[in-house]
């Protein structure tokens, strides 16, 4: 989650001498999200003014999963903000390659096999006792069965 909360805190920005309790009902709202408040991998404003009289903040603020090494920290593109007041924020999200062992099963069309196959489809499928599915558990339970079904066909 990241957005620019307007909320000044010497928490991410040191050049700010104030704790604002604001900052407390941010983090609330966040962990309730399971999200922590992520460093940037480069300490610097995220909002630069026009204004050579102003200071330059720290307004946007990143929040990444907790818990999560991969997924701890994000950088400020100060060189990417152009005509624009405000800094970009990136997070890289690392994808591993996996291989995924997987089945396919296939039954030539028309084949004896097929026809065999759709019998005890028909069957499996009449064989569903459906009285018992009063709530979410006893769908699940009922579906999960289906499916060791199909597995054994």
């Amino acid at each position: 989650m990241s957005s620019e909360f307007n909320i000044r805190d010497n928490l991410w920005d040191s050049l700010y001498l104030h704790y604002l309790s604001h900052s407390d009902d941010l983090f609330i709202i966040t962990d309730s999200f399971n999200l922590g408040l992520s460093i940037p991998t480069n300490q610097v404003p995220t909002r630069y003014s026009n204004n050579c009289q102003d200071i330059n903040l720290v307004l946007d603020l990143m929040f990444l999963c907790f818990r999560l090494y991969e997924l701890n920290n994000h950088t400020i593109h100060l060189e990417w903000r152009l005509i624009s007041d405000y800094a970009c924020l990136t997070v890289t999200i690392p994808i591993v390659e996996k291989h995924i062992q997987t089945k396919k099963h296939m039954i030539v069309k028309d084949s004896e096999q097929e026809h065999t196959f759709i019998k005890k489809l028909i069957k499996a499928i009449r064989n569903i006792d459906i009285d018992n599915i009063s709530n979410v558990n006893c769908l699940n339970n009922t579906v999960h069965n289906f499916a060791s079904l199909m597995e054994n066909i």
